[in-house]
């Protein structure tokens, strides 16, 4: 698929006045990171995420026929119950990129209810669920004007949608792993958009568990499309960008073959060679809260003493997922319980587990 399959050539919407979707969509945590991007929103790497079950974003998209047609969006958007004028000049930055994909949008005013079951600006990706989530409700009007569209086309486009309003978010449509970015050694693989990841996972990988340690929830001191453009002239940007091609290669070897003593220790370079890279830009920056350093010294020290295979992998923030296989469960429950909770921000932590992608409400 390329660019000029996702312009529609004729789009009739003089049948359809008004209505509304629901979307439910997953936040997704990267395996193998994706760090440096070209216009528009153009992967420098491929990645692999699990997709996560309970930490979501739904996303209710009410849209009516404007009653005087003008080629200027027509946005509101309420979170969590509240007029948020503060996000809209994000979501018009999405329209103004999507609007040739889906020029239906000059036509409609549209309301955007949308709420996260996590907290909002916590480390957690909810541009990845709350971009991809509107995506699929526009793409819900596409298929109320055009019901011939497949599910493979809906899906394609709903990703390639999103990844225009949040990079991650092309990764948050399907589940329960997806991958994005070209890469030679995956099948069908796109810039453009997420796919599920095409080979059989051994069964370790089942139901596999992501205890996010909520270290600190306020606003990054960086944006992550800062930090993203800092690799444009990073000294070692070439380099990485290499490496997270050969890790993508080794990371589909052990998903298939369920090596979690190689899983362990590919995600949790992965993890800190993406700091790592914040560490040396111009201008450098550090992430990571002292609080984060604590849980990581103890992770290393449970494994050491229990023979576990627990690990831990970061997003571009201080917050620590912990990830771990279901039959480790209970006793790294009790693990997180008594020794970490006491190093995030009141003891905040979420349970949650891989998930299978997003759902229409």
């Amino acid at each position: 698929m390329t660019e000029k399959d996702f312009i529609p050539k004729k789009i009739n919407t003089s049948n359809l006045k008004k209505g509304s979707f629901s979307w439910r969509s997953p936040s997704n945590i990267a395996l193998i990171k994706y760090w440096g991007k070209s216009e528009p929103q153009i992967p420098k790497n491929s990645s692999i995420s699990f997709t996560l079950n309970n930490c979501h974003t739904t996303t209710i998209l009410e849209f009516s026929k404007k009653e005087n047609p003008s080629k200027e969006f027509s946005i509101k958007v309420v979170f969590e119950g509240e007029t948020k004028d503060s996000f809209k000049p994000k979501i018009v930055k999405f329209f103004e990129r999507i609007e040739k994909y889906v020029p239906f949008i000059t036509k409609y005013d549209f309301v955007i209810k949308t709420k996260n079951s996590f907290p909002h600006s916590s480390g957690i990706a909810s541009s990845a669920s709350g971009m991809s989530a509107l995506a699929l409700c526009l793409m819900s009007i596409q298929k109320e004007l055009n019901p011939e569209i497949s599910d493979e086309y809906f899906n394609q486009k709903a990703s390639f949608l999103a990844r225009l309003g949040s990079g991650s978010a092309a990764r948050s449509v399907e589940g329960d792993l997806v991958v994005w970015g070209q890469h030679d050694d995956i099948k069908a693989s796109s810039d453009l958009y997420g796919i599920k990841f095409p080979f059989k996972v051994h069964k370790k990988f089942k139901n596999y568990q992501d205890t996010i340690l909520l270290v600190d929830k306020g606003e990054k001191q960086v944006s992550s499309t800062i930090g993203h453009n800092l690799m444009i002239d990073h000294p070692f940007a070439k380099k990485r960008f290499k490496q997270a091609d050969k890790n993508i290669s080794k990371l589909s070897e052990i998903l298939q073959n369920g090596n979690l003593t190689a899983f362990v220790n590919l995600i949790e370079s992965e993890a800190l060679t993406l700091h790592a890279m914040m560490m040396t830009s111009n201008p450098y920056y550090i992430l990571m809260k002292p609080n984060t350093l604590k849980i990581i010294e103890k992770i290393w020290k449970y494994r050491r003493d229990n023979k576990s295979d627990i690990c831990f992998t970061l997003d571009a923030g201080a917050n620590v997922h912990v990830l771990f296989p279901e039959r480790e469960k209970e006793k790294i429950n009790t693990f997180i319980t008594s020794e970490l909770i006491l190093f995030c921000q009141n003891n905040h932590y979420i349970c949650d587990y891989v998930g299978f992608g997003a759902r229409q409400l």
